[in-house]
């Protein structure tokens, strides 16, 4: 199975090129749709149906940062507010659905995906291995294989397992050799994360972790730029080359631009798609039953929703900025005196805008969860409805996070 909306693999057919226009309100629809924002968020899932939107999606981004709740569980309780965390560790930890690696950042990804990401490793390796050692010295593969033989005796390792060297001096963001070791064999496909313990990864051996139906699998480097592109066009609708290049951040631009060359007329149709800020419209390659999704665009749910800064949706910020006039940037890197809006902001989506951004918290140890301040996008107005559904994502929030209290009053609203 692969993309689609029943999640399963499209059947390609010889496509004549064709030219749709998409209003920026359909374009938006679209997107949110194929990035399972139009289910249905109230209606219960169990594991099966969790499984089948991170296929949907393709991946979840995972963040340690708990500032309301970590990312990727945010993620998948926009979608679906029935969504339990404890369901997303069975799926990954054991039943071996899911596995985690890099895409743009560490994700959780369908096992399925695992014969694609060797072509990965095997791309990676070299330049990898060449930064590791320039960096950790010349003994670093020594270690890299002390390491392989100590998990192949005695099972999975955590970085706080191994001693640190003594007298050495460790500041943020510096690893020890056997943290390095670990991760280098991390991001080249020779360890896999088993599981985690708080939000620490316990690494084994990938034949250990990965089901025997995908650990085993090989596929062509042919088959694998084929599907990249492919996979990443069914989940994003419509998309320039360096969208599709972006989407899994597999392939380079030039990799899309001759599958592009050599593909497009059997498996692209073309769309012009508008600007949210009625600019000139652009060109785009789309999948090929565009036509089919447009016609069958479930209803958007009327609610506010608080994304994560990782969602999908957010994720590509040139993208965004483009569909949606949302302008966006995570400041948790900026200085204080130069942050614009804060630490951790969530942007705010009702229907198909968004509509702004707020500074919330949990406040754990005051059992509270507390939005400080709320910024609205330039012609949307506050009105008692609004604030009503604000309110109730905010509960909803609440309870993922699992504090007791919400604390809000519209009188934060910054104008």
């Amino acid at each position: 199975m692969d993309g689609g909306l029943s999640y399963g693999r499209p059947q390609r057919k010889n496509a004549k090129a064709a030219l749709i226009h998409l209003d920026n309100k359909t374009a938006r629809h679209v997107v949110l749709h194929l990035q399972g924002l139009t289910r249905a968020p109230h209606i219960a899932f169990e594991k099966n149906g969790l499984a089948d939107l991170i296929y949907q999606l393709g991946f979840v981004q995972m963040d340690s940062i708990p500032w309301v709740e970590r990312a990727h569980h945010m993620i998948l309780f926009a979608r679906n507010q029935t969504y339990r965390t404890k369901h997303l560790s069975q799926l990954h930890e054991k039943e071996q659905q899911l596995f985690e690696n890099w895409t743009h950042d560490a994700s959780l990804i369908p096992c399925e995906f695992w014969p694609y990401w060797k072509q990965k490793f095997r791309r990676d390796e070299p330049k990898l291995k060449e930064k590791f050692i320039k960096w950790q010295g010349a003994g670093f593969m020594d270690r890299v294989e002390a390491l392989r033989d100590r998990i192949e005796q005695n099972g999975v390792l955590r970085s706080r397992d191994l001693e640190k060297p003594k007298g050495q001096k460790l500041e943020m963001w510096q690893w020890h050799d056997g943290k390095a070791a670990l991760e280098y064999m991390w991001r080249t496909g020779q360890f896999a994360v088993a599981g985690r313990d708080g939000f620490q990864k316990i690494y084994d051996l990938c034949y250990r972790v990965i089901h025997d139906d995908h650990y085993g699998r090989e596929v062509s480097h042919e088959e694998f730029v084929d599907w990249a592109c492919r996979s990443a066009l069914d989940r994003l609708g419509f998309g320039t080359p360096a969208d599709i290049a972006r989407y899994w951040d597999l392939l380079s631009i030039s990799e899309v631009k001759d599958w592009l060359d050599a593909r497009a007329k059997q498996e692209t149709k073309t769309v012009i798609a508008d600007c949210c800020d009625g600019s000139n419209p652009k060109e785009f390659f789309a999948r090929p039953d565009i036509e089919t999704i447009i016609g069958k665009l479930d209803k958007l749910p009327d609610r506010i929703r608080m994304l994560s800064p990782f969602d999908p949706v957010i994720r590509d910020r040139k993208r965004l900025k483009w569909l949606f006039g949302f302008d966006y940037t995570i400041e948790i890197y900026v200085p204080p005196e130069k942050r614009k809006y804060g630490y951790y902001i969530f942007p705010l989506l009702e229907r198909d805008k968004l509509i702004g951004r707020v500074d919330a918290q949990a406040k754990r140890k005051e059992d509270i969860l507390t939005a400080t301040k709320l910024w609205l996008e330039d012609g949307i107005k506050w009105s008692a409805s609004r604030d009503e559904k604000f309110k109730a994502e905010l509960i909803r929030q609440s309870r993922l996070c699992e504090t007791k209290r919400v604390d809000w009053h519209k009188n934060r609203i910054v104008t």
